[in-house]
């Protein structure tokens, strides 16, 4: 096996050689780390690394594969996860300057359940401090950069996870979602996500909140990324189970795919999708719309039933509306009361003065957000009771953005649907999905005549996890891998 091979294999594919004694787990391991060495200097996307420990790790891995024993289906894996999950006796600072020496003594819920399955981790990949952007910069490490392109963001929170993917650093990552953590970065960086439903992931041992926190956050999920969907199914079935309060009586029984045939796989032609490419609420630009467009009349060239008009019946700005209070509100933590009091009483127009209201939000006010949030749900169940199996939409209305780290965040500008817009209508296409809970998974399907990358957000009914990935895979196999950004 080649060394060029062995960095762009997936996941599944190197367990498989690891374990067909074509590589060792170490062999594996060097090879990335040599390579992390090599090119990470003009992306930064790994920012700490405990190589003792994985070597160790990867030895072992390599004694039970000689002994004719497996860990499990990622069994000598190398891979990288983002720095804001807890990784026992590996630094973990969530880009905060006041965790910068914090070594956790123990893993977060999926980081324990990835090692469980057999994964050796050697790294963490960088994210904006607090997991809270959409760019990937903060005061402990270098930014972040697009491998596409330098002058630009691979996406946020998780972007050091998205431009360790693209760059060949790691062949599957984890990643967390509250806004669209996963989703984002995915999509400007020419990779892979799938955000679960809620709750199907314990997220115990992520940061934000402090380290020790023991309840979870609204809307925050954790999730795989990976350059592969048959990796991003592996990874969701390593890492899905109960948090530490459900774990007596809990069962998961995720539905089979809708139109599944055998073995759980789709053909095109039994698919019902709807395509919802743009909307006046978070106008797309031009070239993401038509690769958009071309992912759908691929699907439809295949079979499939593509309707550009059937919609939930709500708007995009409603759900929008609805989930930037529920996710300010889940993000409001950090602030100390007389903060929150003073936000509360900003009664100025615009961005800024509607993000303090919405950290400031008392109890009732957030009751009320909860409830829109269930009648939104209600219409999405109508829609899926109606026959659709899911509904393909944009990632986000442009494609990644140039670095720019001024503050505060509300005030930001960027140019969007042809238009200079406040830098948070980004998060617009994240709404839908975001706010009701729901599964969503993104894969490229093109890019623009500047060479960057664009990805579809594929959302599925409560649950309908395997739907979303099950459709991903036949977008995927329709519309073809990019090609690997310039000099990797």
């Amino acid at each position: 096996m080649s060394g060029t091979e062995l960095h762009w294999l997936s996941a599944t594919e190197l367990a498989a050689a690891i374990q067909r004694r074509e590589v060792s787990s170490r062999e594996a391991l060097d090879h990335l780390v040599a390579r992390v060495d090599r090119l990470d200097g003009s992306v930064h996307a790994v920012v700490t690394r405990d190589l003792d420990a994985a070597r160790t790790a990867a030895d072992v891995a390599d004694a039970a594969t000689a002994a004719g024993r497996s860990f499990g289906p990622l069994h000598g894996v190398p891979m990288t996860v983002k720095d804001s999950f807890m990784t026992a006796g590996m630094r973990t600072t969530s880009g905060a300057p006041e965790l910068g020496d914090f070594v956790p003594d123990h893993d977060a819920a999926p980081v324990a359940a990835l090692r469980a399955a057999g994964a050796v981790i050697y790294g963490k990949t960088n994210l904006p401090i607090y997991a809270g952007d959409m760019q990937s910069y903060n005061e402990l490490f270098p930014t972040t950069t697009n491998p596409y392109d330098a002058s630009r963001t691979p996406g946020g929170s998780s972007g050091g996870s998205a431009a360790a993917l693209a760059a060949g650093f790691t062949p599957l990552e984890l990643g967390s979602d509250i806004g669209g953590s996963i989703r984002f970065p995915a999509h400007m960086s020419g990779v892979m996500g799938h955000k679960p439903t809620y709750g199907i992931v314990p997220a115990h041992g992520q940061i934000p909140g402090p380290p020790g926190t023991l309840s979870l956050a609204d809307l925050a999920v954790a999730g795989p990324m990976a350059r592969t969907v048959e990796d991003l199914r592996v990874g969701l079935a390593v890492m899905a189970g109960p948090n530490r309060w459900d774990a007596p009586g809990w069962r998961l029984e995720l539905p089979a795919p809708a139109r599944g045939g055998p073995g759980g796989r789709v053909e095109p032609s039994r698919l019902r999708l709807s395509l919802w490419i743009d909307d006046p609420a978070c106008p797309v630009d031009a070239e993401v719309r038509e690769l958009l467009e071309g992912a759908g009349r691929a699907l439809a060239d295949a079979g499939a039933t593509v309707d550009a008009d059937a919609r939930p019946a709500f708007s995009l700005d409603k759900v929008a509306a609805t989930f930037r209070g529920l996710l300010n509100a889940a993000n409001s933590g950090g602030h100390s009361r007389s903060s929150i009091e003073r936000f509360a009483a900003d009664d100025r127009e615009g961005p800024m003065g509607e993000l303090h209201r919405d950290l400031g939000m008392r109890h009732r006010h957030w009751l009320s957000l909860n409830e829109r949030r269930q009648q939104l749900r209600l219409r999405w169940e109508e829609f899926f009771a109606n026959g659709w199996d899911a509904l393909l939409c944009p990632v986000m209305p442009r494609v990644a953005i140039e670095h720019d780290h001024s503050t505060p965040i509300a005030s930001r500008r960027v140019v969007s649907g042809g238009a200079e817009r406040p830098y948070l209508e980004l998060l617009g296409w994240s709404a839908p999905a975001g706010a009701c809970l729901l599964p969503a998974t993104v894969v490229p399907v093109g890019l623009t005549s500047a060479g960057l990358p664009v990805g579809v957000q594929i959302i599925g009914p409560y649950l309908g996890d395997l739907t979303t990935l099950a459709v991903a895979e036949v977008v995927s196999e329709l519309v073809g891998p990019l090609p690997h950004p310039p000099g990797f």
